[in-house]
């Protein structure tokens, strides 16, 4: 549009214009991010070189009054996108600067077709978008600027800039590969910093298996060579008696295998699987048999059709059932106990129920308040299934705990 073509436009139509470039300003800086430093940064630049552009426009091109704001900021609002979006603000101001030329005449000691403000736009753009973008983008981008400059540039003045331009774009790519280089550089140390901590876990777990070895797997090993020496050592051994050994020595067989197990998995960095699997359901009637060689009385009860359950079910019922067993054995000596599977859908329930053994109190107190912590171990287990636990007194002076476990 050229001076003294079309209709002049109102000044109410200058107000819409100036209210939709405010509006403009102030959604792209909620987009950018209220409350960050370099949004605020940078919408008070676009407005710099916007409170710039208006009125120098008018020394630079024959622009009507009425359209000045909006010809203005078709040249600088593209810079609120530097930060988020710099290859779209690029090809914003890059279409401003081929229409501007083509819509509007220079005047007449103004050799560039475009302001210096917007030219700084498209300059910083193209650095941003050197340091952000793909590199294909960078390239598009690049070239563009390049035959634009090229083109419209006065004189001989293409060539220097086609060169600044290369040295512009250069310098993006230093900052980027700099970027790139320190972020990789940062993972790097984050990982190592993992990797210390793991480390330092491994070796605390080290230290921890070695500790156990050197108590409780040594005293169990004593115990086991005991148990089995035992009727050779001592005289007059009978029968009942040469049996309660062995049933002594393997539960302290069974428990030096298991103490050995944990230890591996104490010792190892938790990436190699353990030659010995826990144990699963299908070791309960193991350890069923196990508690009656030591002389418990154990009953145990199958309610409806047992069904596969998974490795971490398995270790649950097994552990809370051993657990039990043991709690049984220490606070009720000599009383009968109850342990019943009832199988239902989709779920299992675990109880094992004692009565009251030889001399013990009408209520037996729970093992957590003796000072040990297998009733909490046992509720975590179940809850680490998503299972619920519960443990009480029974009014014949035994006790009852009872599981109620996912199946799968």
């Amino acid at each position: 549009m050229r001076t003294g073509e079309g209709p002049a436009p109102t000044v109410g139509h200058v107000k819409q214009l100036w209210g939709e470039g405010v509006q403009a300003t102030a959604g792209a800086a909620r987009r950018l991010g209220r409350g960050r430093w370099d949004t605020v940064l940078v919408v008070a630049v676009t407005l710099i070189l916007y409170a710039i552009a208006w009125p120098t426009l008018q020394v630079t091109h024959e622009v009507s009054p009425a359209l000045m704001p909006l010809v203005s900021g078709f040249a600088v609002f593209p810079f609120l996108l530097v930060l988020t979006r710099p290859a779209l603000g690029w090809a914003v101001a890059a279409l401003a600067a081929i229409l501007v030329p083509l819509v509007f005449d220079r005047l007449p000691g103004y050799d560039y077709p475009w302001q210096v403000v917007h030219i700084l736009v498209m300059l910083a753009l193209l650095l941003a978008v050197s340091i952000r973008e793909e590199i294909r983008i960078v390239a598009v981008v690049y070239a563009a600027t390049v035959l634009l400059f090229f083109a419209y540039a006065p004189g001989n003045d293409g060539w220097g800039w086609c060169v600044g331009l290369t040295a512009l774009t250069a310098f993006g790519l230093m900052v980027r590969w700099l970027l790139i280089s320190r972020r990789q550089l940062a993972q790097e140390e984050e990982v190592s910093e993992l990797e210390r901590a793991r480390r330092a876990v491994l070796e605390e777990k080290t230290r921890i298996a070695r500790d156990l070895h050197d108590i409780v797997a040594h005293h169990m090993s004593m115990v086991v060579v005991q148990a089995q020496s035992a009727p050779y050592r001592l005289p007059d051994v009978s029968d009942e008696v040469r049996a309660e050994f062995d049933s002594l020595g393997a539960s302290a067989r069974e428990a030096l295998n298991e103490v050995r197990t944990m230890l591996g998995v104490l010792r190892s960095d938790g990436h190699t699987p353990e030659s010995e699997p826990q144990p699963g359901a299908d070791r309960i009637p193991d350890l069923l048999e196990s508690s009656r060689r030591a002389g418990v009385a154990v009953d145990e009860q199958i309610v409806g059709q047992p069904a596969a359950v998974s490795d971490a079910v398995g270790l649950t019922m097994y552990r809370i059932l051993q657990e039990s067993l043991a709690n049984s054995a220490r606070h009720a000596p000599g009383a009968p106990v109850t342990v019943r599977l009832a199988w239902g859908s989709g779920i299992v329930d675990v109880s094992v129920i004692n009565g009251a053994g030889v001399g013990a109190p009408s209520v037996p107190t729970p093992p957590d308040r003796n000072g040990g912590n297998g009733l909490r171990g046992m509720s975590e287990r179940a809850a680490s299934v998503g299972g619920r636990f519960a443990a009480h007194p029974r009014g014949d002076g035994g006790f009852e705990v009872r599981a109620t476990l996912p199946s799968m």
